[in-house]
């Protein structure tokens, strides 16, 4: 599986890669403006045709698969851009990259909640960036996104479950522009998002592999 996504990514790095995308920001945006922005990706083909790929493992992903309580809910199905990010070569044995990009007028990352009928609904917009490479770059604190400082994950090797989803030590930044987030629009979850779409998906594929 690991040799799988690593291709993958590889792949779509080398298909995408721009180094415009990792100019510098400008000024930071109003939500309002982000929301304008990113509407278009609410057809997941738009964002396909502008080099975002799905999460190779297909995972949707929820807050207890982190070692967090169920409560606090799901993110979703990630779709991102390798070139954004930094990453130019297969997990070793963590994804990896050197991105230090954190305009969300584009963001790396677009997040989507499946739907009972197939079809994918965007829900929230990030940005992440690898811990090492963003204080490699002169970088003391964490990056902010309206005053807030992004949120830090990292894997605690104690524990069987993964906290960083197979990544590196990152930072990351939620914003749940496509759907009220009880939490706040920067929470790291929304217990208003469900995988349960794409559970059930799942479980009825194995029930027909099966037979």
């Amino acid at each position: 599986m690991r040799a799988k996504i690593g291709g993958a990514v590889l792949a779509a790095v080398m298909g995408v890669y721009s180094p415009a995308a990792l100019a510098g920001n400008k000024a930071e945006p109003s939500l309002n403006e982000v929301r304008a922005l990113t509407a278009k990706y609410q057809d997941v083909n738009v964002a396909l045709a502008e080099g975002y790929i799905r999460d190779p493992a297909n995972m949707c992903e929820t807050a207890d698969m982190m070692g967090r309580p169920k409560a606090l809910g799901a993110m979703g199905i990630h779709y991102f851009r390798p070139d954004m990010l930094g990453i130019s070569a297969p997990p070793n044995p963590r994804v990896n990259g050197n991105g230090t990009h954190t305009d969300f007028r584009k963001p790396s990352i677009l997040i989507y909640e499946p739907q009972a009928d197939g079809s994918l609904k965007l829900v929230a917009v990030e940005n992440l960036v690898f811990a090492k490479a963003w204080h490699e770059a002169g970088n003391v604190r964490p990056p902010s996104f309206h005053g807030v400082e992004y949120d830090s994950m990292k894997d605690d090797p104690a524990t069987a479950i993964d906290e960083a989803h197979m990544f590196e030590p990152h930072y990351d930044r939620h914003v749940w522009l496509y759907r009220k987030n009880p939490s706040g629009v920067f929470a790291q979850f929304n217990p208003k998002v469900s995988c349960a779409a794409y559970a059930a998906a799942n479980f009825a594929h194995s029930d027909h592999a099966a037979r």
